[in-house]
């Protein structure tokens, strides 16, 4: 039935639907899904704010710098604080548990597994520019497990996820880590983010 149309009635129809295409343009294009990397494929694309910044709030990897704080030592281990400050000029929005993970070598794979959570989820935390958040880390001593088990590793750093965040930040840390996903314990783990 499509081939007996006339191409006068075929361009009228092209026509129509070009009109209401453009009328419906305006909006702006469809947001991408939360945690997707936005791109830059049009200028109207380009010069759209980050869509997973707008509908709730929540601080992304780049809204953020992070850093380990002094740590205090108990019985084979050392806690130290993650420092999360909001680097970004808008307030933002966080609450759960950092993923964190100790990583080596120049491709940051992963050693071991990564945090363990520790205790309740805390309340949401709001940070205004220049404010910062708390989670603190329990870094076990791995030197005190048999090497067998553990399988110890240099490490340079830790890969940390913020809540329902998909891009990690890294932060800068010497050390050994068991690469032994299957060690007695855990050699990390994180408590909620509160108030600094």
């Amino acid at each position: 039935m499509m081939s007996k149309k006339s191409p006068n009635w075929t361009l009228a129809i092209a026509a129509s639907v070009c009109a209401a295409l453009s009328a419906c343009g305006d909006g702006g294009t469809a947001p991408d899904p939360p945690g997707t990397p936005s791109t830059s494929s049009s200028a109207l694309s380009t010069s759209t704010p980050r869509t997973t910044e707008a509908p709730d709030g929540l601080c992304q990897s780049d809204d953020v710098t992070m850093a380990l704080g002094k740590g205090d030592g108990a019985a084979g281990s050392v806690y130290r604080p993650l420092l999360i400050t909001n680097s970004s000029g808008e307030p933002c929005r966080i609450q759960g548990f950092p993923a964190v993970s100790y990583v080596a070598g120049d491709d940051g794979h992963q050693v071991g597994k990564p945090a363990e959570h520790s205790g309740d989820k805390s309340d949401m935390v709001e940070l205004s520019p220049g404010q910062a958040a708390v989670a603190d880390v329990q870094f076990v001593n791995v030197h005190n497990y048999d090497p067998a088990t553990c399988d110890p590793v240099p490490v340079n750093g830790l890969r940390i996820y913020l809540p329902q965040e998909t891009d990690a930040n890294f932060v800068p840390l010497d050390g050994t880590g068991c690469a032994n996903p299957d060690i007695p314990g855990n050699q990390l783990t994180v408590k909620s983010v509160h108030r600094a």
